[in-house]
């Protein structure tokens, strides 16, 4: 069974006008639902983490600035959204939501989480509408309980997985792999174990051409034993902050192509959703879903 981590936290009230798409988080799993993509028994609600999980990844004085709300203005500023007590708990049960899904995966092979993949979040700070790191909260997890011994993250969010590249610089069981917007935010890049950076305005063919020569020859290099999978959806032509060319068509080739192949390798996938910020949110919506739609046809 597709299990899949969501809760009526994760769309959190934000300020009328705010660039982030937040009503995403209920209109998602709406769509599956009516479509009959899914039903209610594939949804999990996600506990609030606890704080050892936490602070494995982040810094403890991070964590509790976050609890204490103590951030300054200019950290603030950096996430890119008010901060409140109800917006770190969002957070917390959100990296809750992908160590589950993790499990699940382990069990079925694949699950995904309805948020996640804030692959802009350090050890220290936050950014770019990410406090704390799924993605390197749910590897850590998974390693510190010996259910994985090498882990892949396939990072295909239109922006570069900054802040999980900083937080495995020095971790040889974690590669993360990001291909990303070359011009794109942030401005400064990490340096992830393989980056590759891509030109504004790419197509469909250039682009999943690259990720064929790529992701396949890591499958031998890495040889993981689980993969996580940022699938973010602001690589798509109509994004506001993508500056990328690709499809709808293209992006769900995109999510075929890697899907496929953690399913050949029988390599257990955990998805998280990453961005999408196009003017119309049924373009969103629609290219979140195909992630979906393929998990169910590939897997079940």
């Amino acid at each position: 069974m597709l299990k899949i981590a969501w809760s009526e936290k994760y769309c959190h009230p934000l300020p009328e006008g705010h660039r982030f798409p937040m009503e995403k988080y209920n209109l998602l799993p709406e769509q599956l639902l009516y479509e009959g993509t899914v039903n209610t028994s594939n949804f999990f609600e996600p506990e609030a983490l606890s704080r050892e999980w936490i602070v494995n990844t982040h810094k403890l004085e991070y964590f509790e600035k976050l609890e204490n709300l103590s951030l300054s203005k200019s950290e603030i500023r950096k996430t890119g959204f008010p901060l409140s007590k109800a917006l770190v708990e969002r957070e917390i049960h959100i990296m809750h939501g992908s160590v589950q899904a993790a499990l699940f995966a382990l069990e079925y092979g694949i699950a995904m989480n309805i948020a996640g993949g804030t692959h802009h979040a350090f050890t220290d700070r936050g950014e770019g509408f990410c406090l704390l790191n799924d993605i390197a909260i749910t590897a850590n997890y998974l390693l510190e309980k010996d259910l994985a011994k090498q882990i892949l993250v396939v990072d295909l969010d239109v922006h570069q997985g900054n802040g999980t590249a900083e937080i495995f610089r020095e971790e040889p069981k974690v590669f993360t792999f990001s291909m990303h917007g070359a011009a794109n935010y942030p401005m400064h890049k990490e340096k992830s174990d393989l980056d590759i950076g891509l030109p504004d305005h790419v197509d469909d063919a250039t682009y999943l051409e690259l990720l064929d020569t790529h992701l396949e020859p890591l499958m031998d290099k890495v040889a993981p034993d689980f993969i996580i999978f940022q699938s973010g959806v602001d690589v798509l032509a109509s994004d506001k902050l993508g500056r990328l060319g690709l499809s709808l068509q293209g992006c769900k080739v995109r999510d075929k192509k890697v899907l496929e192949t953690a399913k050949r390798h029988k390599v257990p996938i955990m998805c998280c959703m990453g961005g999408g910020y196009s003017q119309k949110i049924s373009q969103i919506i629609e290219a979140h879903a195909n992630t979906y739609r393929l998990a169910q046809d590939i897997y079940f």
